[in-house]
């Protein structure tokens, strides 16, 4: 049997579930019960990892201590916040593909719903007494969604927008989609995609490539009366472009869920630019996977992953190191 090292602080309910799924496969030790003086001796002995955030559960000589692990899945689906650099060469790791997908879908359609039927305006001019029953709000139906990320989130995504009546085109890493998908594509077709996108949903991971994918060129490619939703990482969006562009054209719209510094990676909320006194922009707080019971599926998935590696079948979700710039 391997060793199975959980490196977060699990909930006995946690714990019960990751008994059930791995017990039979796996010695399963939890890093939160190891006396301070043992942490070292059970990194070093641990050769599967399950993890939430290793930046924050482990220190960097705990991290250089993972001599002997082979693979690491996380619960998170992102793993841009990895600190590669600290974590042994050898070690395969998985982010949570699809973990929180289908909440994260109806995230995106809330957002693009509340902007094309501007919502927020109607119900300001409501409170002002104003009872402006003559604007006409905006068809979805009809429109052309591009969405740049064609993963579980981008499928899922597809599936509510094609409920919608909406064609979808799809750009991924292999130019492979599925029944929802009327056109997909790779990287290198986004130039010729942009003009058409009604709505432009981004929910693909942030790597060396992807960052700054979207600036101030794409952005001019796109209809002046464009939707734009970014459910996935604010760096891919070049922020200051991004605000410029919603400046200068006020019928351009744009949902933020994801933003350029967050709590949770970089220690507080902020942003460079007045984003939030725009009309022509909605944001949320990056909440778009937290709905009751998105924790019990995130590591439902993450267990199945890992009884998948386990037994010796292939796993869903391992990344490319090299695409990540060195931490």
């Amino acid at each position: 049997m391997r060793r199975l090292l959980v490196s977060f602080d699990a909930s006995s309910r946690d714990r019960q579930a990751i008994e059930r799924a791995l017990g039979s496969l796996a010695e399963v030790r939890y890093l939160a019960d190891a006396p301070s003086e043992d942490r070292m001796g059970a990194l070093r002995s641990a050769q599967v990892l399950l993890s939430w955030n290793p930046a924050r559960e482990l220190e960097a000589e705990e991290m250089a201590a993972l001599g002997n692990a082979e693979f690491m899945e996380l619960l998170s689906a992102g793993v841009d916040h990895l600190p590669f650099g600290s974590l042994p060469s050898r070690m395969d790791i998985a982010g949570n593909v699809g973990g929180y997908a289908e909440p994260m879908a109806e995230h995106v359609m809330a957002l693009l719903l509340a902007l094309a039927k501007d919502l927020r305006g109607g119900h300001r001019k409501l409170a002002a007494g104003d009872f402006d029953q003559k604007s006409a709000n905006r068809r979805v139906a009809g429109l052309t969604a591009v969405i740049v990320g064609y993963g579980g989130i981008g499928r899922a995504t597809a599936r509510l927008l094609k409920a919608f009546g909406m064609r979808v085109e799809a750009i991924n890493r292999s130019a492979e989609g599925d029944e929802c998908a009327d056109r997909v594509g790779t990287l290198r077709d986004l130039d010729e995609m942009l003009p058409r996108a009604d709505v432009l949903v981004i929910a693909l991971p942030l790597t060396s490539e992807t960052r700054s994918l979207i600036g101030s060129r794409e952005l001019e490619l796109m209809k002046p009366d464009a939707i734009l939703i970014n459910v996935a990482r604010g760096d891919i969006v070049v922020e200051r472009d991004l605000y410029e562009h919603l400046q200068s054209h006020p019928r351009f719209l744009a949902g933020i869920d994801a933003w350029w510094k967050e709590p949770i990676r970089h220690g507080s909320f902020s942003v460079d630019y007045p984003f939030l006194e725009l009309d022509n922009l909605l944001g949320s707080p990056h909440n778009s996977g937290i709905v009751p019971g998105a924790m019990d599926e995130a590591l439902r998935m993450a267990l199945e992953s890992l009884r998948r590696f386990l037994s010796g079948e292939p796993v869903r979700g391992l990344i490319r190191r090299e695409e990540y710039s060195p931490d």
